[in-house]
């Protein structure tokens, strides 16, 4: 293939935030009229990628060449004027706004004497959707209309400023299957226009639908190119999770527990719905059991997390609580049952970073040890000496600002804010992502001390032989959907990873 039928090359891209490399040599290509999915878990890479393409990041090292030409935009107008166009997850338009006005905002037609040509705009907008087979009153506000038809119109607004290249980020994480196939639609019509578009998603079945090739980024490396019928399901996921499927883990299996069969049960989830992911999740949790959640990025892993935990709201289904159905409408109602909830992101999420290693354990405790809005300081210094000695946080001492521990140690903080509730069931979610392997391991013996002491354990994780080394049972997600649940001997890297690709 001649260079000149590539519209899109990124050659050899690096960049590094505060010495740590986020893109290590990446090359990233797009032919003219090709759509193009970019994959890749959590930390990939991706976001980078595309920040770097749209003028948002500047690149430490490597080349853009776009249409032939070598480009750097400093901004994402200037990504715009080049012709790249971006459409996100969450659509970047204005809602009170009328669908035309959002459809050439920036770019406004006007007449002879500077201004707008309402006429002639509401014309055009209305023409741009029909060639996609959309015939709204494009004079509404755009709020009026489905997250579908906002899809539509962020696309006809890349049209309107003739992008040659068009990077959907997620654009169907929230469209139903009918809306999606609208989108599909428009996609298909621009792919025989000449554009290209780079898709973002990590719904196999819809890259297998509507894409022609594929890039995966693994830790900011790129590990694979090729074109969509030149790999399978299987293949993708073991790319984009670097796992062989031949390795196996029997020797560090977790060993079966027959008494778990006999256990009370503690918490169900039956046909789950929410309006962010899931789609009829049904599981069970035993009293001292772990059970791990498996699943691709996008799966609906964390959103079953936040579904027990009450922080986001079911739209249908129902949740048992010690066989008694239960209405918890927020996260309050969830912790005063004895739930707790370690989130994925601890800087985020988790802990107050300027805040002492004292204070992030005793947050949640604070209502029972405080009298009239005074804190009992004996009884927290008490609590707080407990949980640095049971889980051996290393830390000069309890007043050291969270923020100077290691990952590990504060990982160690947030469960110990959790534990000193007493909980009887703690949701992890990744527990040991981005900590060292002596960390990671100190970790996994403490869910294993939690489980023998009676503590029921819901485990998310991205790492399938962690999974395999920790849990009693595993429930696999897709698609915001449980693909199948493993037991004991069937728990094995290539079973997981058959039902993350559907096969």
């Amino acid at each position: 293939m001649s260079v000149n039928e590539y519209l899109l090359e990124m050659k050899n891209i690096v960049k590094s935030f505060s010495g740590v490399e986020a893109l290590k040599g990446v090359d990233f290509s797009v032919r003219k009229g090709e759509v193009r999915a970019l994959m890749g878990e959590n930390g990939a890479g991706k976001s980078c990628l595309i920040k770097i393409l749209t003028g948002i990041y500047s690149l430490d090292k490597g080349e853009i060449i776009f249409n032939g030409k070598p480009i750097l935009p400093k901004s994402s107008m200037e990504a715009q004027d080049l012709g790249i166009s971006t459409i996100y997850q969450e659509v970047n338009l204005i809602p009170y706004l009328s669908v035309a006005e959002n459809i050439f905002l920036g770019h406004e037609i006007r007449n002879r004497f500077g201004n707008v040509n309402w006429t002639e705009t509401n014309r055009k907008a209305a023409q741009i959707l029909k060639e996609f087979s959309i015939e709204i009153d494009v004079t509404r506000p755009l709020e009026c209309y489905s997250t579908a038809i906002q899809q539509m119109t962020a696309i006809a607004k890349a049209v309107s400023i003739k992008a040659q290249l068009i990077i959907m980020d997620e654009p169907t994480s929230s469209l139903n299957q009918k809306e999606v196939e609208v989108v599909f639609g428009a996609i298909r019509r621009l792919k025989a226009q000449g554009v290209s578009v780079v898709f973002v998603s990590h719904k196999l079945d819809e890259l297998f639908d509507i894409c022609d090739s594929i890039t995966v980024l693994r830790d900011g490396v790129q590990v694979a190119d090729v074109d969509i019928e030149n790999v399978t399901r299987m293949q993708l996921v073991q790319m984009m999770i670097a796992k062989d499927v031949g390795r196996q883990f029997d020797s560090s299996r977790k060993e079966y527990r027959p008494e778990l069969d006999m256990a009370e049960m503690l918490f169900q989830a039956e046909d789950v719905h929410t309006s962010s992911k899931l789609r009829g999740v049904n599981l069970s949790v035993h009293k001292g059991e772990v059970v791990g959640l498996a699943g691709l990025l996008g799966s609906g892993r964390t959103e079953v997390a936040r579904a027990a935990f009450a922080a986001d709201t079911i739209t249908y289904g129902n949740l048992k609580w010690k066989n008694e159905l239960v209405h918890w409408n927020k996260p309050g109602n969830a912790i005063q049952n004895r739930l707790a909830f370690c989130p994925e992101e601890r800087k985020v999420d988790g802990i107050i970073p300027n805040m002492s290693v004292s204070d992030n354990i005793s947050l949640v405790l604070l209502p029972k040890i405080s009298k009239m809005d005074v804190i009992n300081k004996k009884e927290q210094q008490k609590v707080v000496n407990e949980f640095i000695e049971k889980l051996g946080i290393k830390t000069p001492n309890a007043n050291q600002p969270v923020k100077l521990l290691s990952g590990g140690n504060q990982q160690k903080v947030i469960l110990a804010r959790w534990l000193c509730t007493q909980p009887d069931f703690l949701i992890l979610d990744e527990p040991t992502r981005g900590i060292d392997v002596g960390a990671k391991s100190e970790i996994e013996k403490l869910i294993q001390q939690f489980a023998k002491s009676g503590i029921s354990v819901l485990m998310i994780s991205s790492e399938t032989d962690e999974l395999i080394r920790n849990c009693d049972r595993v429930v696999v997600m897709r698609n915001g959907e449980a693909a199948g649940e493993l037991k004991f001997a069937d728990i094995s890297e290539e079973n997981i990873m058959r039902l993350m690709a559907g096969a």
